[in-house]
């Protein structure tokens, strides 16, 4: 078996191919693994970083869930998409907050993998969604409407119903798509219309 200290000399190679099959294979070496990737998640190279974080979407742990959920705050927007996108396949809900505040990102896609790391948070980040989409940003609520349309939990029917009267076309689209998936009846008639 290759030891922890080659697998992380692979991970900062600077070889993606070598990288990759290192994160990999670095929650083999468990709680060791994990501990020897803390350094690394604080190093001044932001490519180490990124992949310190790659290498912990691997680890099944509440304490890798909080290492990524504090990535998110990273001072490389590559390490953020990076630790939102390996939230998407964890579920932890002390990343709901973080992850909602980065739906007003003005990086498109790290708001778009904040809102699929949401999706993936399920019920856990309803209320969080709906306060976002009563008071955020408009960016943040089309992210927001999205996720709560792809979530599909019935506390979201009164805040997407506010949404089917709104100025943007893709919160209308959202709130229709996520009452339609609820199966709230989407049949509207004017009175003498």
């Amino acid at each position: 078996m290759t030891s922890l200290a080659e697998r992380l000399a692979d991970l900062q190679s600077g070889d993606p191919d070598r990288a990759e099959a290192a994160a990999a294979a670095l929650p083999a070496h468990g709680e060791a693994g994990l501990a020897a990737l803390h350094p690394l998640l604080q190093d001044e190279n932001e490519d180490t970083r990124w992949w310190a974080v790659r290498a912990l979407a691997g680890f099944e742990s509440h304490a890798a869930s909080e290492q990524l959920t504090a990535a998110l705050d990273d001072t490389g927007l590559s390490v953020q998409q990076c630790a939102a996108l390996a939230l998407s396949q964890q579920l932890w809900p002390g990343s709901v907050p973080r992850l909602a505040a980065h739906l007003a990102s003005e990086d498109s896609l790290l708001a778009r993998l904040a809102g699929d790391a949401l999706v993936a948070q399920g019920s856990e980040a309803v209320p969080t969604l709906i306060a976002v989409l009563e008071g955020g940003s408009a960016a943040a609520r089309v992210e927001a409407a999205r996720a709560l349309a792809l979530i599909g939990d019935t506390r979201a029917i009164p805040a997407l119903f506010k949404l089917l009267d709104s100025d943007s076309a893709l919160l209308e689209h959202w709130a229709s798509e996520g009452l339609q998936k609820m199966g709230v009846g989407m049949a509207f008639f004017k009175p003498g219309g």
